[in-house]
């Protein structure tokens, strides 16, 4: 059941959760830190007006995770359309690899250099789940500070970081989605806002619900099944990736 919600006013989620709740997301998925994709930071590969998608995982979970629908989205959508979009997952600490690898596929010359006219050319997508969502959307602001446009944004029950902003969409981004659920110990941000509103458009505040309409989440971890269940529901959930999916095709060529 999805019900849109009004994106005039941001509400921060609550900075103090269960420590067990945060003991689970730190320690459940441990994995060598791999992303999966094309976008590995040494790839020299250049197609010009490529759809750049960089993906973000929650927890500890290392971007080649394919448990995860983060990085499956990744790969499929590589497979389907090689030519028309360069997909990247990273773990959420890895954002330096992330900006390398948007930085270097945007310079021609591959030197991680891009000229004004490339970075105005750029094309890039953000999204992530819990902790990978307020990455994503801390990169966007680092993008902003160069100079680089976004395209879209995308947060999957987002869960602010330390010394983050989740909440608050800088005016690089021209559009940017929120899906959260509010079930569990471990929930996400109920709302995102545009720094500026004549830069940025709000597609909605989705409030996603699995009391009555539970998502196999069987490949998990007991721990996270048992204390955090609704926040990996999310993650799972068929609906929201075929309507992410549905928003990345849009911003190809």
């Amino acid at each position: 059941m999805v019900k849109p919600l009004q994106t005039s006013r941001e509400s921060r989620a609550p900075r103090t959760r269960c420590a067990v709740v945060l003991l689970a997301m730190g320690l459940c998925w441990q994995m060598g830190a791999q992303p999966v994709g094309t976008g590995g930071p040494a790839e020299t590969h250049k197609v010009g007006g490529q759809l750049i998608v960089i993906g973000f995982m929650g927890g500890n979970v290392s971007g080649g995770n394919l448990v995860h629908r983060e990085a499956l989205v990744a790969r499929d959508l590589q497979q389907l359309y090689p030519l028309d979009v360069h997909t990247a997952v990273y773990a959420n600490s890895d954002w330096k690899n992330a900006l390398r690898t948007v930085l270097q596929h945007l310079d021609a010359k591959g030197a991680g250099q891009p000229s004004d006219q490339e970075k105005h050319g750029a094309r890039i997508v953000l999204y992530g789940h819990s902790w990978g969502a307020s990455e994503a959307i801390t990169l966007a602001r680092r993008l902003n500070q160069l100079g680089i446009p976004v395209l879209l944004t995308i947060q999957i029950d987002s869960v602010e970081k330390l010394n983050e902003n989740d909440g608050s969409i800088p005016p690089n981004v021209h559009q940017a989605v929120n899906f959260y659920e509010s079930e569990g110990l471990l929930h996400g941000r109920t709302s995102i806002s545009a720094m500026d509103p004549k830069q940025t458009t709000i597609l909605g505040n989705y409030k996603m619900s699995y009391r009555q309409h539970p998502i196999a989440c069987d490949d998990f971890p007991w721990f996270a099944r048992m204390f955090m269940k609704p926040h990996i529901e999310i993650e799972n959930d068929p609906a929201v990736w075929d309507r992410i999916v549905a928003l990345i095709r849009t911003q190809m060529h």
